[in-house]
């Protein structure tokens, strides 16, 4: 629990966890909703981690903890 709370913390992993949960969950189930949901989650949480690692705000704020 700690390395995901670790995780969460820095760079929106906890954006990109949900994502590729939801991911495996709609691949699993065959429900394409849970499997569109997931994508746009994992897609939006690699653009967040990426803006964060290069150093621009996001948001307004440098900093998400």
């Amino acid at each position: 629990m700690v390395a995901l709370s670790k995780l969460s913390r820095s760079h929106g992993g906890f954006m990109i966890i949900f994502g590729v949960v939801f991911l495996i969950i709609g691949f699993i189930t065959g429900i394409a909703i849970v499997w569109t949901i997931g994508t746009i989650v994992l897609v939006v949480g690699l653009v967040l981690w990426l803006l964060g690692a290069l150093g621009h705000a996001v948001g307004g704020r440098r900093h998400f903890y």
